[in-house]
């Protein structure tokens, strides 16, 4: 009888040990899994640090550069927008990415890492349509700059979708679709600018 309430004791102190343990809510991953887990882990942050700068680049650049042909700019006009988001729009993006990164109790190392490479990246893809402006006529800028950005849109969308193991096709889908409506829309805002001020 003792040895009975004995053993129930012993189950009752293991069970409160239990629900005391702040580990019985963790999953035990295999050792494989936590091993591709980890690396999944690495490659999506590595693509943190361009993805951002990258797609803000192509993105804002395209947008510019049809916005600025609604509007019936000249090329040293669209040369100057352009390079205003490459250094100074980029550096406060960089700043804003950084902060907000610090925010979250990013390690300092790798929040300075990803601000850097994200300025970078969007530095380079913004200097690329400076080059398509000042090598080409003025007509052909606005197909180029959309045949380029959409082009590089889709090589990073497909980069990003092989690093999240996600579906490429429907992420391209998706995101050359957003930029396609920016691209529509800065068009509709050059377009109206011109109306206005000729109406004026």
């Amino acid at each position: 009888m003792r040895s009975e309430k004995t053993f129930v004791e012993s189950a009752e102190l293991r069970a409160a040990r239990a629900d005391a343990d702040p580990r019985k809510d963790r999953v035990d991953v295999p050792g494989p899994a936590r091993v591709t887990h980890a690396a999944n882990d690495g490659r999506v942050a590595g693509a943190r640090r361009y993805s951002f700068g990258g797609t803000a680049g192509i993105v804002t650049s395209v947008g510019l550069i049809v916005g600025f042909t609604g509007a019936a700019v000249s090329k040293g006009v669209m040369v100057g927008g352009l390079l205003i988001i490459a250094l100074a729009d980029n550096i406060t993006d960089s700043l804003s990415i950084h902060i907000y990164q610090e925010a979250e109790n990013l390690e300092g190392r790798s929040a300075f890492r990803a601000t850097l490479t994200n300025f970078v990246a969007r530095l380079l893809v913004a200097s690329s349509f400076v080059a398509l402006v000042v090598a080409l006529p003025i007509a052909l800028v606005p197909p180029a700059a959309i045949g380029w950005g959409l082009l590089l849109l889709t090589l990073l969308t497909l980069v990003l979708s092989r690093e999240r193991n996600v579906s490429a096709s429907r992420e391209v889908a998706k995101h050359l679709l957003i930029a396609v409506l920016v691209i529509a829309l800065s068009r509709l805002i050059g377009a109206f600018i011109v109306a206005w001020v000729s109406r004026g």
